[in-house]
């Protein structure tokens, strides 16, 4: 037998786009001789669609289109492709198998997943049967996604006679779900002595990201091909019987490499997928828009990147000359505009207001809306979504401003912590200096006040992201975290802080998921809450 793994980047939705990019796998695969063609998880819609699989003229628009690809494919091909599929009443998670101009078979995912970002539950009933059909004389059993991490439907596989499992997936990337996602496919070939081809989605979607890097393990667990990551990329599997012949592949990059081909990905497709032709950001001279800006360029090259440096008298010299060294080695369009004369005039018609009232935060937020109005204007006149450029220890700690610097459309570092800001800075500038060690190695600032350091207002960041990492991603309480030894005065710091913020982040804009657990659809804390952690 020979497979083709065809690891695509489809867009939710784009019905026949998606159709068509089968369909070009699919040739591909007719003209090197293959027998069988695997795709992703609900791959003629792409994963996920949510609530339009709600919408019957979805489902039936599917259907058709499968039947449609299914007729267009070469008769001697078997292809596994992903749907949504009714029957009855129930609609379930399938994969059809075609082969001769139809749909021979329809397998319907035995263990729907219903957490993190995973809402199966609320669309779909459980299939109950295994699908086994003969390629090319040999038998494959097909799962879905988290079939292959619970052990019933691969025991029912190998039960109904398998001798090969193929795996379509929907899988996110995230910081720890690689390696257990691949720990899990090669314990379960190993209890079932079978080989695995494990087939996986790659592109962005809203927040979501799609990794790619399906494989190939063997009976004994041995991963023997591996695609890239974070690129659409097909691979043709020999067997010799049931068996996969082993081919040289690369090696598994770095967690900072990982990330940033994540965030890379997800920007490029945002931008692309809903057609926006470029994106605007404010450049501070500081290390998080330096790095949305190397991103940005990466994702979508220099003439549809442009930025603004807004500067007021409480920025310093180095600010602006380090946003100019950036923006002319990027080679994109830059400009200034400074923000003192419309701080002036909101300053004068907001005096009597502001009378009898100390200076505050207030003036600062004002300096950061401004910033935000003027760079909506330019995306609203140009089209260009604005990237905001606040990260996740920001977010945590409502250390960021509505309708300012959380002004835009997609936030790209909304779910890296500060410590992963700086980690993705100095990975990207092993590739080549876009980032001046200065704006690494300077103490951030917000630079709304004289001589203001984020520190000022907020507990050092690696103490900071480490509380964020036991209490938000590992859940541990708050006595289970000073009892590891960090300040019990820090602690309850941010934890508070995480809390009278939430309204914050529910109004921030969508981003990339990059951690096991991201605000948003990992995180649904009740804005309104009374109840407060004893220590």
């Amino acid at each position: 037998m020979k497979a083709v793994i065809a690891q695509l980047n489809l867009m939710v939705g784009d019905l026949k786009g998606n159709a068509a990019k089968m369909l070009d796998a699919a040739q591909s695969a007719a003209a090197v001789n293959a027998d069988l063609l695997v795709t992703p998880e609900l791959s003629i819609c792409s994963y996920q669609p949510e609530d339009l699989l709600l919408r019957p003229s979805f489902i039936a628009a599917c259907k058709t289109e499968v039947e449609a690809l299914a007729k267009a494919i070469s008769p001697k091909l078997t292809a596994i492709v992903g749907l949504p599929w009714r029957d009855g009443d129930a609609l379930y998670n399938a994969a059809a198998l075609l082969r001769g101009g139809e749909i021979i078979a329809v397998y319907k995912k035995m263990d729907l997943p219903n957490y993190s970002v995973f809402d199966d539950k609320r669309y779909f009933a459980q299939g109950s049967s295994p699908v086994v059909i003969d390629v090319a004389g040999v038998k494959v059993g097909v799962l879905i996604c988290e079939d292959v991490w619970l052990p019933r439907a691969g025991a029912a596989a190998k039960a109904a006679g398998a001798e090969v499992l193929a795996v379509i997936n929907g899988s996110p990337f995230d910081t720890s779900h690689l390696a257990d996602r691949e720990a899990v496919v090669k314990q379960r070939g190993v209890e079932l002595g079978l080989p695995m081809l494990f087939c996986n989605l790659v592109g962005g979607q809203d927040e979501i990201v799609y990794d790619g890097q399906s494989f190939v393990a063997d009976a004994k667990g041995d991963v023997c091909q591996r695609l890239p990551g974070f690129v659409e990329a097909t691979a043709v599997v020999e067997f010799v019987g049931n068996a996969p012949k082993p081919v040289r592949f690369n090696a598994k990059q770095s967690e900072a490499a990982d990330v940033y081909a994540a965030l890379v990905l997800a920007v490029k497709d945002y931008i692309n997928k809903n057609r926006f032709p470029g994106i605007v950001l404010g450049l501070s001279g500081g290390i998080d828009s330096a790095v949305v800006l190397a991103i940005a360029v990466d994702a979508l090259g220099r003439d549809r990147v442009r930025c603004v440096m807004l500067p007021s008298k409480f920025n310093a010299s180095i600010s602006l000359e380090d946003a100019r060294w950036m923006a002319g080695v990027q080679g994109i369009r830059y400009d200034e505009i400074p923000i003192e004369p419309v701080y002036e005039v909101f300053e004068k018609a907001l005096a009597d207001q502001w009378k009898g009232y100390a200076v505050d935060a207030s003036e600062e937020n004002l300096q950061s809306r401004i910033r935000g109005t003027i760079l909506m204007g330019i995306s609203n006149k140009t089209g260009h979504l604005v990237l905001t450029t606040g990260n996740k220890s920001e977010m945590t700690t409502g250390y960021a401003t509505l309708y300012g610097d959380m002004a835009g459309g997609f936030g790209v570092l909304r779910d890296c912590d500060k410590e992963l800001v700086y980690a993705l800075a100095n990975y990207r500038n092993s590739l080549g200096r876009v980032i001046p060690e200065r704006v690494i190695t300077r103490a951030p600032s917000a630079e709304l006040r004289h001589d203001q350091t984020d520190q000022d207002s907020l507990p050092e960041y690696p103490v900071l992201d480490k509380i964020m990492q036991l209490y938000v991603q590992e859940n541990l309480s708050l006595s289970e975290i000073i009892a590891l030894g960090v300040p019990k005065e820090a602690v309850e710091k941010v934890v508070r802080l995480l809390r009278i913020n939430e309204y914050k982040r529910r109004q921030a804009p969508v981003g990339p998921r990059v951690t096991p657990r991201a605000y948003g659809r990992d995180w649904r804390y009740p804005i309104t809450n009374g109840w407060r952690e004893a220590v």
